[in-house]
C-alpha cells in the first residue's frame, strides 16, 4: 500500500451499482482527501472479481475476496476453488466479507452461514491470509467461532467490520487479536453508543471505513471513500485528539493487518 497519504478506508464496495457512472471522479476525490489505500470487498465470486478488476485498474484500490453470508447458499466446491485462486493475486489483502447475519428471517439458514463461514476461515489461515468479518445480530455466534480459531496453531487475523457489538464483545475480539472498524455510521448523532464506544477503546486496536456506498456522514446522498477524513475527524472530536493521530495510527493497524 501507498505510504504517501495518511488514511486508508478499510471497508467498501465500489463495484456497487451506484458508482457505475463516476467511480473515476470517486477515486480522484478520494485521493484529493488524502486517502492512500481503498479496500473493497467481494460478496460471491462475481463481486470478487469485480473488486479486483477496479483494484488492477486503480493504484490506491485493493480487494478482498469471499463469500458474504447472505450468500452462504452459492458456497460449494467449484466457487471454493474460485475464491481460493483470487486470493492469490498480488493485490488482494484477505478474505472478505465473511461472517454471519441472523439479521433477516429469510436469510440463509443459520447451520449453512456458520459451516461457510467457519470454512472461509480454514482457507484464510490456509493462505496465511487475514479476514473481514461481518457480522449482524449474531454477536455470540461470532465470537463461538472466533474462539474456537483462537486456539488453533495457525489462526487468522483480521479487522471486524462495521462494529455493532458491545464493548464486551470488542475488547474479547481485541484479545483474540482482531481490529474493531468504525465507519460512517459513527458520524451519526443517534448514535451513543457507537460514541461511547470510540471513546472507550485504544485507538491502537481501531481501523476505519466508510462502507460506502452505505452509511454515508451526509445525510441523503450516497457514500464515497472520501469521507473516510469524515469518520477520522469524528473519532479525533470523540478521543479529543487531533484527525492526524487518528488518520496515522489506524492507517498503521490497517497495514499491519493487511500487509
Amino acid at each position: 500500500m501507498t505510504s504517501t497519504n495518511m488514511l486508508i478506508d478499510a471497508h467498501c464496495h465500489l463495484d456497487d451499482a451506484q458508482f457505475a457512472n463516476d467511480l473515476d471522479a470517486v477515486i480522484a476525490r478520494a485521493e484529493d482527501a488524502g486517502v492512500g489505500a481503498i479496500i473493497t470487498a467481494g460478496a460471491d465470486v462475481a463481486s470478487s472479481r469485480a473488486a479486483i478488476a477496479l483494484a488492477e485498474k486503480y493504484e490506491i484500490v485493493y480487494a478482498v475476496v469471499g463469500i458474504h453470508p447472505h450468500h452462504s447458499e452459492t458456497w460449494n466446491d467449484e466457487n471454493r476453488a474460485a475464491i481460493r485462486d483470487l486470493a492469490t493475486h498480488p493485490k488482494v489483502v484477505g478474505i472478505g466479507e465473511i461472517g454471519l447475519d441472523f439479521h433477516y428471517a429469510d436469510a440463509a439458514p443459520r447451520e449453512l452461514q456458520e459451516r461457510v463461514f467457519n470454512a472461509q476461515l480454514d482457507l484464510a489461515a490456509e493462505l496465511g491470509k487475514p479476514v473481514v468479518i461481518h457480522n449482524r445480530d449474531a454477536d455470540d455466534a461470532v465470537m463461538a467461532v472466533l474462539g474456537v480459531f483462537s486456539n488453533a496453531s495457525t489462526k487468522p487475523r483480521g479487522i471486524l467490520h462495521c462494529f455493532s457489538g458491545d464493548e464486551t464483545m470488542a475488547r474479547a475480539a481485541i484479545d483474540l487479536g482482531y481490529l474493531i472498524s468504525f465507519a460512517g455510521s459513527v458520524t451519526f448523532k443517534n448514535a451513543p453508543r457507537l460514541h461511547a464506544l470510540a471513546s472507550a477503546l485504544p485507538l491502537e486496536h481501531f481501523v476505519i471505513e466508510t462502507d460506502a456506498p452505505y452509511l454515508s456522514p451526509l445525510r441523503g446522498k450516497r457514500n464515497e471513500p472520501a469521507n473516510v477524513a469524515r469518520v477520522a475527524a469524528k473519532i479525533a472530536e470523540l478521543k479529543k485528539i487531533e484527525p492526524a493521530t487518528v488518520a496515522r495510527i489506524t492507517t498503521e493497524n490497517c497495514r499491519a493487518v493487511l500487509g
